[in-house]
């Protein structure tokens, strides 16, 4: 039986997001179809104004409010604006900011090395990161990028771009989470562990 035009254009729309696949599509259409009128405008709105009310901020590459030109971020004098932390996407910026923990800035690079996906380092803000670091006194970068293939094969590659610059390069710690058995650890977990150990003095 096919479907009216307006329920499969949805369903294949919804489809061609992360994680979702035809089943999980066909419930949220079938949902937004039984909500109320409200319900569904509303979203409607949300999602037309998602591009219209937001940019990219013109120093770091974080996503920000349209007709800004920094992100809150950039613009609180209060940060320590000589430590910069690298990121691949604005949802990383998130997860540090949610810890409460930095007070530096960011530069987002908006992806992540790929031979494979045919992402070089011209797809991201690299070029960007380079320009910056001649115009700020940045003392040191945090190399924040995932824990992955790709995310290693960009800080490896930072690392030998940065190597110009009087600038101390870090990367953000690996091993267990807290509450983690170590029974249950990879055998790469335990490995990034063991060699990342701190003294207790």
């Amino acid at each position: 039986m096919s479907l009216p035009a307006p329920i499969q254009n949805l369903i294949d729309a919804l489809s061609r997001l992360p994680g979702i696949g035809p089943k999980t599509a066909s419930r949220l259409t079938f949902f937004l179809l039984r909500a109320p009128d409200n319900f569904s405008l509303d979203l409607a709105e949300a999602l037309d104004v998602l591009k219209s009310g937001t940019a990219f901020c013109q120093i770091c590459f974080n996503i920000t409010e349209a007709g800004r030109t920094e992100c809150v971020v950039c613009a609180d004098e209060a940060r320590d604006h000589s430590i910069l932390c690298l990121v691949e996407e604005p949802l990383d910026v998130l997860a540090i900011e949610r810890t409460d923990g930095f007070r530096g800035t960011y530069h987002v690079l908006h992806g992540a090395l790929s031979p494979i996906e045919g992402i070089g380092p011209e797809d991201l803000k690299i070029r960007e990161l380079l320009v910056r670091l001649e115009r700020e006194k940045i003392r040191e970068i945090i190399l924040a990028t995932n824990p992955s293939m790709e995310g290693d094969a960009t800080a490896m590659y930072l690392r030998g771009q940065l190597s110009h610059f009087d600038v101390q390069v870090t990367r953000i710690a690996r091993g267990l989470p807290m509450g983690g058995d170590l029974e249950y650890a990879d055998q790469n977990t335990l490995l990034r562990a063991l060699a990342g150990r701190q003294s207790m003095d």
